[in-house]
């Protein structure tokens, strides 16, 4: 049972709120969408809208010429005499998706017409269309709402159509009411009363059930199906091309289509980019969460045997699946981590990488895998596994402007606790100075700092954690490496380090 699927992200998918495709963009869309994706169909704008969108109409048309899949591009026009007809015909475009009146209210309210009126109206726009060299599709314009109230009227629409030359009759929830239930009951209702006909589904998304809709639209014998990248559309959108094709494929293989799933995730990407509009994290299929574990439970199951997996894998889409790092990690998720490295640290190490993981889960949303050599450097080296001596119980820093910076520390050393607060040129200066007076008191001597290197994971977002690599001077050189996700914070946790590495080399540990 072979499917056709019309994707409409350059025309109805433009509708969202705020979304305007340059030139460039429309057509890059749409020869991937084409010539990659292989989706069946693309309508890629809507006739009379502005000189932009003719532009960039005649732009694809052009292309497509040239690509020899002219065909394969359509334009959204209307039933206003010869008007959209020139203009889909001016830019070169060779098919036309005609948008009649499917519910009566909207003959009568929005066009005050009768259907005779509108239905002839609509006839001698898809003769004069044909007269032109055009295909016509037809568009019954809130069709779900017509079969609700007035299926006489869709009755008596579809029967006066019967006999022109209309290649599909295409049928939009266009205001996003319906069920899966009641999609297949209405599919059902057509394809009984005219079965020669072709009949293409158009969902929209404002019940949360456009992709449902379509797959049972599918199921009750529709031939085509329409949809979006990312689900762009009017108000909440449309049924989403990734979750389309990936629903068909594992809940109804009967169903077939053309499209490429490897190319999914980098088409979501480009619009994503030229729409402005981000993916939530969580979407299904495209989102960044979708392919990631963060339970260490289930990553220890998919180590054993798989058996968090589904028929959804990451490699479809060309995609991989990671394991989160964070509170809710366990070894299993740090081990899949270093796998991935090509690091590998004993059961000892591991537990100990594995506990500050989760103790940074606690302070920090998650850890990237790019961050994990710098936490077992933190963990790992650094005089790692014994007691501190010096404990740093509090610190107050603060910036303001045309002012110096302002560093308040409380410090335990031997048992004593020490209290100052000083100014610097950073705060990172400001926190030393006040360390050196306490030490002054003590008489204690600081070692010289000889380097301050910070860095982030490559990649890294505000949000990254910060490694600190200071290396001092007190006799001989030696280095400490601090981290945090606060730069000044980290510096401090390096300089700690020292604190206590000093303490052990006095006495002789």
């Amino acid at each position: 049972m072979k499917i056709e699927i019309m994707d409409t992200t350059l025309r109805d998918g433009e509708q969202t709120p705020g979304i305007a495709f340059t030139q460039n963009e429309k057509l890059n869309i749409a020869k991937i969408l084409l010539d990659e994706i292989r989706v069946d169909r693309v309508e890629v704008g809507s006739a009379r809208i502005s000189a932009g969108e003719k532009a960039a109409v005649t732009m694809i048309a052009d292309w497509a010429s040239r690509a020899g899949v002219l065909d394969r591009v359509e334009v959204l026009g209307f039933v206003d005499k010869k008007n959209s007809v020139d203009w889909i015909d001016g830019c070169g475009v060779r098919v036309i998706n005609l948008l009649s009146k499917g519910s009566l209210r909207h003959v009568t309210s929005q066009l005050r017409k009768t259907p005779e009126e509108h239905i002839r109206d609509v006839r001698d726009t898809v003769e004069y269309a044909v007269s032109k060299g055009l295909r016509v599709n037809i568009y019954l314009e809130d069709w779900s709402n017509g079969m609700k109230d007035s299926r006489a009227y869709v009755t008596q629409l579809m029967d006066a159509f019967s006999d022109l030359p209309v290649t599909r009759f295409m049928l939009p929830d266009t205001l996003g009411i319906l069920t899966p239930d009641l999609t297949g009951e209405y599919v059902r209702y057509m394809l009984e009363h005219w079965p020669d006909k072709h009949f293409d589904f158009h969902a929209h998304n404002d019940y949360d059930l456009a992709v449902a809709n379509t797959l049972a639209a599918v199921k009750s014998g529709v031939h085509g199906i329409h949809a979006t990248v990312n689900g762009l559309g009017e108000r909440t959108g449309n049924a989403t091309l990734s979750s389309v094709v990936s629903v068909l494929a594992d809940h109804f293989p009967e169903a077939e289509t053309n499209v490429v799933e490897t190319g999914l995730n980098k088409i979501s990407r480009i619009v994503e980019a030229f729409s402005g509009i981000r993916i939530p994290a969580n979407k299904p299929i495209v989102g960044d969460n979708v392919f990631t574990q963060t339970c260490g439970v289930h990553a220890d199951g998919d180590s054993k045997d798989g058996l968090y997996f589904n028929a959804l894998a990451p490699e479809r889409f060309g995609r991989m699946r990671k394991y989160a790092l964070g509170k809710t990690s366990g070894k299993a998720s740090v081990a899949k981590n270093l796998e991935e490295l090509g690091i590998v640290l004993d059961k000892d190490s591991l537990a100990r990488v594995t506990a500050r993981i989760v103790e940074m889960g606690d302070l920090k949303e998650n850890v990237t895998t790019d961050e994990l050599p710098y936490i077992i450097s933190d963990v790992l080296g650094n005089d790692s596994g014994r007691e501190d001596r010096i404990t740093l119980r509090n610190f107050y820093l603060c910036k303001a402007k045309e002012l110096h910076p302002t560093a308040s520390l409380s410090i335990e050393i031997d048992g004593k606790v020490y209290e100052d607060t000083e100014t610097g040129d950073g705060q990172y200066d400001a926190f030393m100075k006040a360390l050196k007076k306490v030490y002054t008191r003590c008489g204690k001597t600081l070692p010289d700092l000889i380097d301050y290197v910070v860095s982030i994971p490559p990649g890294g977002q505000t949000s990254a954690l910060v490694e600190t690599v200071i290396t001092w001077r007190n006799g001989t050189e030696f280095k400490t490496r601090g981290l945090d996700p606060d730069q000044t914070a980290s510096a401090i946790k390096a300089t700690m380090k020292m604190l206590n590495r000093m303490e052990y080399d006095a006495a002789g540990e």
